[in-house]
């Protein structure tokens, strides 16, 4: 099955510390590390390590930022044939705080990632076209997600939207969706529902379906999902494990959803298979560092049974 995704590619700066600095505060005794991030490509690595065969389109800038990145999707089997390098922007860059709960905050210059650009996503038609699906994020421009979406969909390809970070979306977009996957705050922006639990999810998931998406899958961390059609409301538990790291969760379980569904696994059976590695993924530290390969999800998945 193929997958092609769109979406950002960053280097994340990571620093461990005893609880995230209040504004104006200046908090000593931290541990520094660097992980390739970005939620595209760390979408992109989970899919592929999840067992997805995972076709990348993206801008990197001309600088050894740039350059690793490639490297390292190489090395993770990742079809790069449509990333573009810039010479105008450099790479982009997250800076991280992950707090001693795994709790974290989050700073990204988008670099060449706001590049991205309608007529990049047009030149890869043909490989969206072809795809099973299509998976995307909101770190590159709303052309760009907007045009693989209608190309995508003209083509009855599967589109998948995780709408992070979080912001107004038009209905022309929403009806180009197959499955959207919003966490709480997110699902609120969207719908202006304040989501806290299981019903008020349900309430913004339904506004959701009536903006045009055909399923909703409204994520809640450790509580589980969500999922709401207009013939299934399914609530799938999450995992219980010792958070490390939270960085990279909802990329994980993105990722691997869409290798999932395109295995034909039934929603629920997504959902879950997704959860599984969205848990694995919080007990590591980093963003691609973290996400699980299939043995590891099948072996999590095998405990729950």
């Amino acid at each position: 099955m193929k997958i092609v995704i769109v979406g950002s590619i960053n280097t994340d700066m990571i620093v461990k510390v005893p609880r995230i600095p209040k504004p104006g505060e200046t908090i000593l005794g931290g541990k520094f590390s660097t992980a390739a991030g970005g939620k595209g490509a760390n979408q992109a690595v989970a899919a592929t390590r999840a067992g997805g065969n995972v076709t990348f389109i993206a801008r990197v800038g001309n600088d050894m930022f740039g350059k690793q990145a490639l490297e390292d999707f190489e090395s993770n089997n990742i079809n790069a044939k449509y990333i573009k390098t810039d010479n105008a922007e450099p790479s982009g860059v997250a800076l991280i705080f992950v707090d001693e709960k795994g709790e974290n905050s989050i700073a990204v210059a988008s670099g060449a990632n706001a590049r991205l650009s309608h007529r990049d996503v047009t030149e890869a038609e043909e490989v969206i076209k072809s795809a099973d699906i299509l998976l995307m994020q909101l770190e590159t421009p709303m052309e760009s997600v907007k045009r693989a979406a209608k190309i995508a969909k003209e083509a009855g390809v599967k589109v998948i939207l995780n709408p992070a970070p979080a912001c107004p979306l038009d209905n022309t977009l929403l009806s180009t969706l197959y499955v959207i996957t919003p966490n709480e705050s997110e699902a609120e922006l969207l719908t202006d529902i304040s989501v806290t639990d299981f019903p008020s999810a349900e309430k913004a998931a339904f506004i959701l379906l009536d903006r045009g998406v055909e399923v909703a899958i409204i994520t809640m961390g450790i509580k589980g999902a969500l999922i709401k059609t207009r013939e299934l409301t399914k609530i799938i538990p999450g995992f219980k494990v010792n958070a490390v790291d939270s960085t990279a969760a909802g990329d994980v379980f993105n990722g691997s959803l869409v290798v999932a569904m395109a295995e034909g696994k039934t929603l629920e059976e997504t959902v879950q298979f997704a959860n599984a590695a969205a848990a694995l993924s919080v007990t590591k530290l980093g963003a691609q560092p973290s996400a699980p390969k299939r043995v590891e999800i099948e072996r999590m998945l095998l405990k729950q049974a």
